[in-house]
């Protein structure tokens, strides 16, 4: 009896400790969440300055422009003046007693500190912005009357004097009185997403969480019965069924129509080509096409970019794009678990509806290949993207074809409905939903050797997979000489994201007569092969390697793959060793070496910078493996000739054993600590919010994590500025640095644990991810970061102290 009591002491002792470490996590996670609580309210703070600024700006001129308007020589009269500045007093009076209030609270911070009265206040006034608005348009319309009748008055307009925020090196900056007019209206849009942002990090159990969302419910009442608008009437033609001519083929293409992007549906018939926009359908039925043009092939032409002006194309951010990817693949992770639970058709229904929206609009945006067509009749030109791989197509001779009339084209176009043949957006994203959604993870492919060579030739090959039907260079085998059985042995290591294909091409090497024996001679390599093996995730499971034969034209390429999922290649790995730098924390490398930036971060950038800034994919090809493994053991072991050593290897192996070593840091370069705090960051809606609050955590950073990531960041910058070089912009580096440098430790992940699943872009790690590239692209692209100057260089980068 005595030792059963024992063992229930023993396990309640167990179970309270237990608890005591949930409750301490549950505290952690709520001081974290707290913490990110006062960012957000000091971004909110910088934003409220700003704005303030703004306002004071429109009041100066107000006061003497008043004053004037008693004397016999008025600039304006006291009506004007009032209509252009409606309202601007009352507004700057609520927001100096917002700020006044908030900003002693932020100063004196506690977890406990409530702010939700100021912001249910402030949304309380918001009738005022409601006369503001209903007056704006007149505010405008009569300034400009009083500029183009005052030369006195538009000098004023044009110049108003802004202060600049307290640490800007200008004082002031000049704005027009029609931007600062427009401030309030951008204000008042933008108070429900502040407040969303303000209640998102305040928890349910805060004092504050009912007044904040009292306050959030008022401003989106306000918005609502602000941007009320008449849904507009759809307008129906109904035309007689008609089939005059024989279709050829037809597809999707994107016209350019005065710099904007439009879906269309082009129909090639026997005699002429027609381009249709598809109107919406009418309860999935009843599809109708609206005739846009249509251009006989005897009057078709095409005109090249040496004959023809330039085109500008307008371009989406590659930011958004990867977000319609984000989506498309939750989307399609959704469709199979619904299918798999057998829910209703309904629901499968409408997340295909949704996932059809997501495509066009993916297809709508991508980047994409002009082609410019021309009707010789004189009825002008078409400009069209096409997105779609390259169709050729042989067009019949001898037709003619007159105007249509009005009742033939209504005729021709309602019959493509019955003509067409492609109905779906022909992306290779668009299959069906129990397909496999591709690997995420590495790739290890050693490319062992070729045959069938007919003749001894110079070859090399290069590595490419897809992602969302675009493929991408990865890798790139040396130059094997003057042989026909090429021996390259070379490994490689490839980061996939839902890659479902890997293709190989097989180049010959042609150098320019006058440099024979150099390798970056001129060149016009000819591809002498290319072919592809699908990654099937269920045989490339394993840990052994796969080898497999890729045959093309008579030549076969023998290779050996191995895949490493996220769920392993992610892990943050702490080294054993008790010297090294690979696996080491940064803050112990530095301290070390005396020296704020590791030397081994110091040597790869200037050997990249020294011979690698315009090396095509800098930083997205992979080295090859041996060769970053020999440089990882030569840092590790404090090799003396280690810059020897590197100056004779590929620069890509270089590149590659840099971001080799910030991967295998036990702990990310912006902290597990303030990790959800930078995720959380990128998230706010306000630019000055974010900007305050994205800048206030990078300096919360330890003084060598922080100095390191702006060393890097100032070289990620100049790599950006050869982009048209080397095809490495901004948004391709955080790509490719993002999860590398923020990606948290194993116990701060949400990557799934399950290896044996296929890990989709639809699960929660994706957005992580996301989150991560999104981070670093911030700060790559804010212009306020500092950098580190010569003097600068010279005291926080030497190996002295």
């Amino acid at each position: 009896s005595q030792i059963s009591l024992l063992l229930c002491c023993w396990v309640l002792f167990q179970l309270r400790c237990s608890l005591s470490l949930c409750s301490l996590q549950n505290e952690c996670d709520l001081e974290k969440g707290l913490e990110m609580r006062k960012w957000v309210l000091s971004g909110i703070l910088a934003t409220e300055e700003t704005y303030l600024s703004h306002l004071e700006a429109l009041l100066l001129p107000m006061k003497p422009l008043k004053a004037a308007a008693t004397t016999s020589q008025p600039v304006l009269t006291v009506s004007q003046i009032e209509t252009i500045f409606f309202k601007v007093p009352e507004l700057y009076e609520i927001h100096r007693e917002f700020y006044d209030g908030l900003l002693p609270r932020v100063q004196q911070w506690s977890h406990h500190q409530r702010v939700g009265d100021l912001f249910q206040k402030l949304a309380s006034q918001l009738g005022v912005y409601r006369a503001f608005v209903d007056n704006y348009e007149l505010a405008v319309e009569t300034a400009e009357k009083c500029c183009q009748a005052n030369t006195q008055f538009a000098e004023i307009s044009e110049n108003l004097k802004v202060r600049s925020p307290k640490d800007s090196k200008d004082q002031t900056a000049k704005n027009s009185l029609e931007a600062l007019l427009y401030k309030p209206v951008d204000r008042v849009t933008r108070s429900t997403l502040v407040l969303h942002d303000l209640l998102k990090h305040t928890p349910t159990s805060h004092p504050d969480h009912p007044l904040l969302q009292d306050a959030l419910r008022i401003s989106q009442n306000f918005l609502s019965s602000i941007n009320e608008e008449s849904t507009p009437r759809r307008q129906s033609m109904t035309v007689k069924k008609g089939e005059n001519r024989q279709l050829l083929r037809d597809s999707f293409m994107v016209e350019l129509v005065e710099g904007a992007r439009k879906l269309r549906h082009v129909f090639l018939f026997t005699d002429l080509l027609l381009c249709a926009k598809l109107k919406k359908q009418i309860g999935g039925k009843n599809q109708q096409y609206d005739s846009k043009w249509y251009i006989p092939l005897t009057d078709l032409t095409f005109q090249g970019p040496e004959e023809a002006e330039p085109l500008t194309i307008p371009q989406v951010p590659d930011e958004e794009l990867d977000a319609m990817k984000v989506k498309i693949s939750h989307l399609r992770s959704e469709i199979q678990r619904e299918k798999r639970a057998n829910k209703g058709s309904k629901v499968i229904d409408r997340l295909r509806k949704k996932l059809s929206e997501q495509e066009s609009l993916l297809l709508l945006t991508s980047p994409s290949m002009p082609l410019r067509v021309y009707n010789k009749s004189g009825k002008g030109n078409q400009y069209m993207d096409r997105l779609l791989q390259p169709t050729f197509i042989v067009f019949p001779q001898g037709f003619k074809t007159s105007s249509l009339t009005s009742m033939e084209l209504q005729m021709l176009t309602s019959s493509c409905v019955k003509l067409q043949t492609v109905h779906h957006i022909p992306l290779s994203i668009n299959k069906e939903e129990d397909e496999s959604p591709g690997l995420y993870g590495f790739l290890n492919v050693i490319v062992h050797s070729a045959s069938g060579l007919k003749q001894s030739l110079n070859l090399y090959c290069t590595l490419e997979v897809d992602s969302f039907g675009f493929f991408s260079n990865k890798a790139k085998t040396r130059v094997y000489r003057y042989t026909t059985e090429p021996k390259w042995n070379e490994e490689f290591e490839i980061d996939l994201e839902g890659s479902q294909t890997l293709r190989l091409l097989c180049y010959e090497k042609c150098y320019n007569k006058t440099k024979q024996n150099k390798e970056d001679g001129e060149s016009t390599d000819r591809i002498m092969g290319k072919g592809q093996i699908p990654l099937d995730p269920q045989s490339l499971q394993g840990k052994d390697w796969q080898r497999t034969v890729i045959p093309m034209n008579g030549i076969e390429v023998k290779l050996s793959m191995k895949f490493t999922s996220r769920e392993f290649s992610l892990k943050r790995m702490p080294s054993r060793k008790p010297m090294g730098v690979f696996g080491v924390k940064i803050s112990t490398v530095t301290k070390r070496e005396r020296s704020k930036v590791p030397y081994i971060v110091r040597q790869c950038l200037e050997e990249i910078e020294r011979r690698g800034m315009e090396e095509v994919g800098i930083y997205r090809v992979s080295g090859v493996a041996t060769d970053i493994q020999a440089l990882k053991t030569a840092f590790d072991t404090n090799h003396k000739d280690v810059s020897v050593m590197m100056s004779e290897m590929d620069v890509n192996a270089i590149a590659g054993t840099l971001k080799l070593y910030f991967r295998e840091l036990p702990e990310p370069l912006f902290t597990d600590e303030l990790y959800p705090n930078f995720a959380g960051g990128i998230t706010l809606s306000d630019s000055v919010a974010k900007e305050s609050c994205m800048l206030n955590l990078l300096l919360s950073l330890p003084e060598p994590n922080l100095v390191t990531f702006l060393f890097l960041l100032d070289h990620l910058k100049r790599v950006a500025e050869k982009e048209s070089i080397n095809k490495m912009s901004l948004h391709n580096l955080a790509t490719v640095f993002g999860p590398t440098l923020l990606r948290p430790s194993e116990k701060d992940s949400k990557i799934p644990a399950n290896p044996t699943q296929p890990i989709s872009m639809g699960d929660s790690w994706s957005l992580e991810v996301m989150a991560q590239v999104q981070v670093l692209l911030y700060f790559l692209q804010l212009e306020t970061i500092p950098t580190p100057d010569s003097k600068r260089q010279s005291i926080l980068f030497s190996t002295e102290v």
